[in-house]
């Protein structure tokens, strides 16, 4: 099959209130972020976490409104905290999140250093559930901690035994330790449920770990599934939490994130440098305290269009993938596919997990073959090879075709 740059498959007219409707692929080509910029035209970019979608309008508007002003100095204020205490309360009804114990910090994963700087040193161990989002490995190893592996079982959630085991060989020989735990789960989808988490709380009070909880996919749980803020759970009192609306309003271009404390880490958090607070943009400020505050119907009919990709991804996946197993996820909007049935994976690629831009094994054929880019899952650590991450907000015409040009590429490696 031929693909051409002008390809073009038109947004539906239907479901207009469906943010992945509304833009068109030449409109989509024509942004300049790293999604798009990447490959060449050919290839439909499936990989990396952003949203085919416009703005949201509340943030829009916020951000016209700066502008106007010329409002672009430096963030001020507790406004941005208190609008996620308040969407916590009325989606999750989580009114535990103390504004006091919270800490604006660049973005989620420089909070995730900057808190576990707090809690660890040069030469802890931080505990990850493999497979899981490849900057884990990148931005702790690169902080002097050692990441420690505790795999995830068959069905892509987290194994207490496995937990367990790597807990214990965190604190070999008295050293500190943390578990950075993704919630809901990348790249499998699994939302940990309540029970899930006091199990996590209770493992990490009896072996003395501290829990960094990223929770940035939070608002992105689809029907089915219930989403539960870590440090609403019992035992989880001096754990941290990072959050921010930078994946479910697709701001990643406009950093501003919190750290969040439990009440046994409030004296913690006060240890943060103040130049931390420093690196947020005031127009990431604006825009994140618009989405907490007045995005939560946008939000809606994002996830009524995101269950339904979950649902024709299932379909199309089964029609054209054979061999492949599709992990439903109940959140995020990123499908892990266990391609390993097809042979094509190096159990030990050259290079090691947390190299995002490097690909292999079935994202390597899948890009060279059908000009669809996904996520290599080996950059997600063990457990990842021979896997890819999927990208699913998308338009659902883009969704077809992407699986389509697959299955086809699947066709011309069984023959």
């Amino acid at each position: 099959m031929a693909h051409h740059a002008s390809d073009t498959f038109p947004a539906a007219q239907a479901q207009r209130t469906d943010p992945l409707v509304q833009l068109t692929l030449d409109e989509l080509r024509r942004r300049t972020s790293v999604k798009w910029r990447t490959y060449p035209e050919d290839v439909l970019p499936l990989w990396v976490a952003e949203m085919d979608v416009p703005l949201a309008p509340a943030i829009a508007d916020a951000l016209h409104a700066a502008i106007d002003l010329g409002d672009t100095g430096y963030a001020h204020g507790d406004g941005y905290a208190r609008a996620l205490a308040g969407f916590a309360a009325e989606r999750w009804q989580w009114h535990g999140l103390a504004v006091e114990r919270t800490a604006i910090v660049p973005d989620v994963m420089l909070g995730v250093v900057e808190v576990l700087r707090l809690i660890t040193r040069p030469g802890d161990a931080v505990v990850v559930c493999s497979p899981v989002y490849p900057p884990f490995y990148a931005f702790v190893g690169h902080d002097a901690r050692e990441v420690v592996e505790a795999p995830l079982g068959p069905d892509g959630r987290i194994d207490p035994a496995a937990l367990e085991d790597a807990f214990l060989r965190a604190r070999h020989g008295g050293r500190g330790a943390a578990f950075l735990m993704s919630n809901p789960h990348n790249p499998t989808g699994a939302v940990h449920t309540r029970r899930e988490l006091e199990t996590v709380a209770e493992l990490a009070r009896r072996h003395g770990v501290r829990v960094v909880s990223d929770e940035i996919h939070a608002p992105l749980v689809l029907p089915g599934a219930v989403f539960t803020p870590y440090l609403s759970v019992p035992g989880s009192e001096n754990a941290f939490a990072l959050m921010s609306a930078s994946k479910a309003w697709n701001l990643a271009g406009l950093k501003a994130a919190l750290a969040i404390a439990g009440p046994g880490a409030a004296d913690d958090l006060r240890r943060l440098p103040e130049e931390v607070s420093h690196g947020p943009s005031h127009l990431g400020v604006i825009a994140h305290t618009a989405a907490y505050e007045k995005g939560a119907d946008w939000l809606d009919e994002l996830i009524a269009g995101l269950d339904a990709n979950r649902t024709l991804l299932g379909n199309l996946a089964q029609e054209h993938l054979p061999g492949v197993r599709y992990l439903r996820p109940e959140g995020t909007y990123l499908a892990w596919l266990d391609c390993t049935a097809l042979g094509l994976h190096d159990e030990h690629p050259l290079d090691g997990p947390g190299i995002v831009s490097e690909l292999a094994g079935p994202a390597r054929m899948f890009l060279d073959r059908a000009r669809v880019a996904l996520s290599s899952g080996h950059v997600f650590g063990t457990g990842g090879a021979g896997c890819v991450r999927l990208n699913f907000a998308t338009s659902p015409a883009v969704l077809r075709e992407a699986l389509t040009r697959m299955g086809n590429a699947l066709g011309g490696t069984r023959t």
